[in-house]
């Protein structure tokens, strides 16, 4: 079963509105997967402070039932280990990006899965990559 890391990108289309929201029909089609065990989940536990800080910062008066949707998917958490912290100090410093953005994509490649982000700017940042696929590319080939 393939691993999937889906960032905050991709789990904030899961509770924000479809029209409004770029790729979500691809993001539907991941938490759907993930929901009959197609794929596997797994992100690192920082998603859950990234997302709650989008849906406070632009949906503030449903932010609370939002994250609580979110929550509800028991998303696995992964755990660090020295392996996935040392891809992820290469990884930001390689590319120029976030040490959080960086955590997302060196568990996928940790654990040989496939991270998944809809952040246009990561993408082009840290390039082709095996373990890196855009949202608008869902599913991969």
């Amino acid at each position: 079963m393939k691993l999937i890391v889906p960032d905050a990108s991709v789990l904030l289309k899961w509770v924000l509105p479809e029209e409004r929201e770029p790729h979500a029909a691809q993001a539907i089609a991941i938490r759907d997967a993930f929901v009959v065990g197609r794929v596997r989940l797994l992100v690192p536990p920082l998603w859950f402070y990234e997302v709650g800080n989008v849906l406070v910062a632009h949906y503030p008066d449903s932010a609370a039932e939002r994250l609580a949707a979110l929550a509800a998917f028991r998303l696995p958490e992964a755990r660090p280990t020295s392996a996935w912290r040392e891809r992820i100090v290469k990884l930001a410093a390689e590319h120029g990006v976030t040490f959080y953005d960086a955590s997302y994509h060196a568990l996928a490649a940790v654990l040989g899965g496939l991270f998944v982000t809809a952040d246009e700017k990561y993408l082009r940042k840290a390039g082709p990559d095996l373990h890196l696929l855009g949202l608008a590319r869902w599913p991969p080939q």
